[in-house]
């Protein structure tokens, strides 16, 4: 491509042709979508968004607002007909005096708009201040409805802030200067590229659009990441159960199990050397033991969440207690698998049964009476949706659920890597945590529905009890010594949320944690990197603001902290112990074959 003598763009016949080309690659491209939209596999619609009814009962209220209060309507409308006005006027007037430029102030910006043509260029600068206004008329409007329901305006707000996003500029590539500048430079390469991404992300769903975040064939499991050595030395039809080799000549003598939540794969914890929590255990002299679920399919489908608890939770405590020759151990569980950890401690109470010494909870909610930012999708109409679609599949889909917590940070996880690798035509990053993050897992349709239901939605484990075995599980009667970490801007289990179910617990002995950051960053967090801080305060009677307002901050990471109250419960030291015994060889070496199943449909 060559320029002229002013620096514009001289459109050669070989740079024509370069182009011509390009777009005869996207028409064949385009042949090969249409193939794959052709075989699309179908999911229950009322996944995609909330019934009609959602918006026709926050028109009526905003409606029912303005016939009582004509005024605040009239003058929200005034003020946005108001500033479309002076907006538009400010344009002309620039192009009147003859200048192609930017009016003086260009406005407020975020990073959707870090190219400068969004604040130098008129075209660029007027679509993102109009867009800008607009986005604020309609949270307005949102907000001012005041006759409804706290969990359906809670609901409107969420799905009209997505609206809001999903009409970004930068979302359009007519109106994205980057995914122009770039279509230009590459004379359409980059728009090739895009539409190959794209096919090829359709193509591995079965024709539902969920976008790649990370290069898959980067990384290796085993390879370069989940690289701690250790075995399998069991497994069943739930789970593998890893031992890791120990690096110590003396070990803590009451073992440790982690259990990580199965909507996930458990190499979070191992994603590489430097911020593996799994190899700092072990450096810490404990004998570790991890589980790692199985990945199910539709034969899966009558599988309940007793089935997690007796051949995952309560297996592995006795195949804990048997290889390393103990009446008991302590016990992680993160995410959901701490929830299902606290009602398997509630029936260990029960039973009489004292195998678990001490309780460390990882993020985990056990009260729901406050859904947060899930707010949207524990409602009827959506998990009815997803009763039909499980009752179809036999599982609920992984992409489902990862579509659901993307869509929590849109711009982040679904735009900006949307407009990345079809706009752009880049190909997406080499990035562990992304990748692991795209490893998902299945959802055995009946588990699925007695968490939605029973828990989410009914919040039965603090209220009358959650039943299992006969049994009726009851969150006070969690009383073995508890450690909770939760994270300080966690948009899936809130601390605050969190910090309400251990109060509810009837430990004695009781120890909260609040780690900066999210809900992996805020988790895996090692000490090396001395990255993110730790509230902790002693009085769990306070209410959860004022215990924060109480709370001494402390730098760097809580994996110390936690682990000087781990070992006050863990024994005495011991010779380190070999992997297995006699009756349990080695299986498999970690992270074993079952977090190798990708899933599938």
């Amino acid at each position: 491509m060559t320029t002229k003598h002013d620096g514009a763009p001289e459109n050669s016949g070989e740079h024509l042709e370069s182009f011509q080309k390009n777009l005869e690659k996207i028409e064949e491209l385009s042949r090969r979508l249409m193939e794959v939209m052709t075989h699309k596999t179908s999911h229950n619609a009322a996944l995609d968004a909330p019934k009609q009814d959602l918006f026709a009962r926050a028109a009526t209220a905003y409606w029912a607002e303005a016939m009582q209060n004509p005024s605040k309507m009239i003058g929200q409308q005034v003020a946005y007909w108001g500033k479309s006005l002076k907006h538009f006027a400010e344009v002309q007037e620039t192009f009147a005096k003859g200048k192609l430029a930017a009016p003086p102030n260009p406005g407020p910006s975020d990073r959707r708009f870090s190219n400068p043509m969004w604040d130098e260029h008129p075209y660029f600068n007027f679509l993102k201040q109009q867009y800008l206004i607009n986005s604020d008329a309609i949270k307005q409007a949102v907000e001012s409805v005041q006759d409804m329901d706290r969990k359906e305006k809670r609901r409107l707000t969420y799905f009209a802030n997505q609206i809001v996003d999903m009409m970004a500029p930068t979302n359009f590539f007519a109106t994205n200067p980057d995914a122009l500048e770039k279509a230009i430079e590459t004379e359409g390469q980059s728009l090739v590229a895009g539409l190959e991404n794209l096919i090829s992300d359709l193509e591995a769903n079965n024709g539902e659009l969920v976008v790649r975040l990370a290069d898959e064939k980067a990384f290796e499991l085993g390879g370069n990441i989940a690289t701690t050595p250790g075995d399998v030395v069991y497994r069943n039809r739930m789970m593998e159960l890893i031992q890791y080799k120990p690096v110590t000549e003396t070990v803590h003598e009451i073992p440790l199990i982690v259990f990580p939540p199965w909507i996930n794969k458990f190499y979070i914890l191992d994603l590489k050397a430097q911020n593996s929590l799994i190899k700092w255990i072990i450096e810490q002299g404990y004998t570790l033991f991890v589980v790692s679920w199985i990945n199910p399919d539709a034969t899966y489908s009558e599988t309940g969440l007793e089935d997690y608890v007796q051949d995952g939770y309560l297996t592995a405590l006795e195949e804990v207690k048997a290889i390393c020759n103990t009446k008991q151990v302590n016990a992680v569980g993160y995410c959901i698998a701490g929830t299902t950890l606290s009602m398997t401690l509630s029936l260990l109470k029960q039973r009489g049964d004292k195998s678990v010494k001490s309780a460390t909870l990882f993020t985990a909610l056990t009260d729901f009476d406050e859904q947060g930012e899930f707010t949207p999708f524990l409602t009827d109409d959506f998990i009815d949706g997803i009763e039909a679609e499980v009752n179809d599949k036999g599982v609920l889909p992984s992409y489902i659920m990862a579509r659901t917590f993307s869509f929590l940070r849109s711009n982040d996880l679904v735009y900006k890597p949307a407009i990345r690798s079809y706009m752009m035509g880049e190909a997406p990053p080499a990035f562990d945590l992304l990748y692991w993050n795209g490893d998902g897992a299945n959802l055995p349709a009946k588990m699925s529905m007695q968490y939605l239901r029973g828990l989410c939605q009914k919040n039965e484990f603090t209220q009358d009890g959650f039943e299992l075995f006969g049994h009726k599980l009851r969150i006070s009667e969690v009383d073995v010594p508890l450690f909770a970490v939760t994270c300080e801007t966690d948009h899936i289990a809130a601390w605050k949320d969190c910090y309400r179910g251990v109060q509810m617990m009837g430990s004695r002995s009781k120890e909260f944690i609040v780690s900066e950051s999210g809900h992996i960053a805020g988790i895996v967090n090692p000490p090396s990197k001395n990255k993110y801080g730790h509230y902790t305060n002693k009085d769990l009677k306070l209410s959860a603001d004022d215990w924060m307002t109480g709370a001494e901050r402390h730098d760097g990471s809580w994996w110390p902290h936690w682990e000087s109250w781990l070992k006050k419960r863990s024994g005495k030291q011991v010779p380190a112990r070999e992997i297995g015994d006699s009756t349990r060889p080695s299986l498999a070496p970690a992270p074993g074959s079952y977090v190798r199943a990708k899933a599938t449909v």
